[in-house]
């Protein structure tokens, strides 16, 4: 069944300060499909391509929904990745229950603001918040701290972005 199912249009942010390191949430609740594992609720911006969005467009806008950053500066986007959602008994109503994953587009990108600028718990564009708390983090370990279905895609998003990592 989950065969048939479409991936869900994605982009993914990778955000780095100045010092190299990204940023990254803490996500305090399940959505759905994408459940949050006790210890692995860590994890960098992401969210979906709107119908009428370039993937450009998209992950400006998913990153000042999700933190309110809005200063930043493009550097490097990868190819297409996706991954599987888990095996997911919820209800069959949820918005992303007719997908079978993600399929995803990351972006590097440089932020030049402040990090008084990041607040992830206000809700903007009617979008609650997905991140009660965030953090500058190395690349390298990134992986380990995201839920296991989302880690090749981590793995590979390491692998591409290094060079701007210090």
């Amino acid at each position: 069944m989950a065969e048939t199912k479409p991936y869900r249009p994605n982009v993914g942010v990778a955000l780095f300060n100045a010092s190299g390191h990204v940023l990254i949430g803490r996500r305090f609740k399940d959505d759905g499909p994408e459940i949050v594992l006790p210890g692995l609720e860590w994890q960098m911006p992401q969210g979906g391509i709107d119908a009428s969005e370039n993937p450009r467009q998209a992950v400006m806008r998913e990153l000042w929904e999700e933190t309110g950053a809005k200063d930043a500066e493009y550097l490097d986007e990868t190819d297409w990745l996706t991954y599987e959602f888990p095996p997911y008994s919820g209800p069959p109503s949820h918005r992303l229950a007719k997908f079978r994953g993600q399929r995803q587009k990351w972006f590097a990108l440089r932020f030049t603001g402040r990090d008084d600028d990041i607040d992830p718990l206000q809700s903007r564009n009617g979008q609650p918040a997905e991140f009660d708390q965030w953090r500058w983090e190395r690349l390298d370990r990134l992986v380990d701290l995201v839920v296991p279905f989302r880690r090749e895609v981590y793995r590979a998003v390491a692998r591409q972005f290094a060079k701007f990592a210090r």
